[in-house]
């Protein structure tokens, strides 16, 4: 190669090598654009947004919403303004959420029910959930000191007469438990107008129960009367237990706290219609019986046997009494 070829391949390669250090700098000296969110100017107006998911039926509580400014071309006259009518966040607590609303959304009018209007209780109730009504009175409802979202236990107290002689069984029979207060009387809030908790009497209690157990307690109603039991909040805890050694529920296995939370409070807010206890008079009095009356003899045979209700020629001698279920035959000794 002649040095007129190797002088111009060595011009080119300086050329190459000026003109990618030029494009460097020019590169480095522009920074790319850096993406910022818009500042919401100071005199932006606050609503109030939910810190957290709502569902369907959730009755709001102090913690679960808060103000933050909000640019005013988003604004909509449903949203509940800072300093304007409404938009105080004592008055939101205790309404019910009638349309899901997720974290960061704010907070509608339409989408908050307070108590007493249209459409509030059928809101308030879980999925699959039924709303029904039981009488009570001063006794039998804890002297008016079981207030709404309160959780109460259901007794059923009864005579059991049945077929013979003598006072009948008295017994009394916890059959449902855990049952939510939706309403006394016509009142779904404890407080009254100055915000303080009220003791009233009330001659209606309104719970909320899956379908079978509204069917049990309208029975119940027809078969005795009913008593209301008001739960503690520690027996959550002692429920839960309860379920899991029986194996009602099934604890998660990866140990993930948010899991274990929901299944706590999936147990906490079920009613139970199973594991019932109950008691007879002869539990509280040894005057009592404890057994219902059992007939002395088959039907039909006691007039035929001057009402001895034998069956057969009445045996002589020493006899002895055989018990047949709820039939009592007297046998003479030594016969069959």
């Amino acid at each position: 190669m002649d040095g007129k070829k190797i002088a111009l391949l060595v011009g080119a390669l300086v050329i190459a090598v000026i003109t990618a250090l030029m494009a460097r700098s020019l590169m480095s000296g522009t920074t790319a654009p850096t993406a910022q969110a818009a500042a919401v100017p100071d005199d932006s107006p606050q609503v109030l947004v939910a810190t957290k998911a709502l569902p369907i039926g959730t009755i709001v509580e102090q913690d679960a919403f808060r103000y933050q400014p909000w640019p005013k071309e988003l604004m909509q006259s449903a949203y509940f303004v800072k300093g304007e009518e409404g938009g105080d966040p004592q008055q939101l607590v205790g309404r019910v959420v009638r349309y899901a609303v997720t974290a960061g959304q704010p907070l509608t009018q339409g989408a908050l029910v307070k108590p007493g209007d249209r459409g509030f209780l059928a809101a308030a109730l879980g999925p699959g959930m039924r709303a029904v009504t039981v009488a009570v009175s001063a006794s039998s409802g804890v002297a008016g000191f079981v207030f709404p979202g309160d959780r109460i236990d259901l007794v059923v107290t009864q005579e059991v007469r049945g077929g013979g002689d003598g006072p009948p069984l008295k017994t009394s029979e916890t059959f449902v438990r855990n049952l939510r207060v939706l309403a006394t009387d016509q009142r779904t809030d404890s407080t009254d107008e100055d915000g303080k908790t009220k003791v009233l009497a009330f001659s209606t209690v309104t719970l909320e129960a899956t379908p079978r157990i509204a069917e049990k307690i309208a029975v119940a109603q027809t078969v005795g009367q009913l008593s209301l039991s008001l739960r503690s909040i520690a027996d959550n805890a002692a429920e839960l237990e309860r379920a899991i050694a029986a194996g009602e529920v099934t604890v998660p296995g990866n140990g993930d706290p948010k899991a274990e939370k929901q299944m706590l409070l999936q147990i906490a807010s079920r009613p139970i219609e199973s594991n019932d206890s109950f008691v007879t008079g002869a539990d509280v009095s040894r005057f009592q019986r404890r057994t219902v009356p059992a007939k002395e003899s088959s039907a039909g045979n006691g007039a035929a046997n001057g009402g001895t209700g034998m069956i057969g020629p009445r045996p002589e001698g020493p006899v002895v009494r055989v018990a047949r279920g709820n039939t009592i035959t007297d046998v003479a000794v030594g016969g069959k």
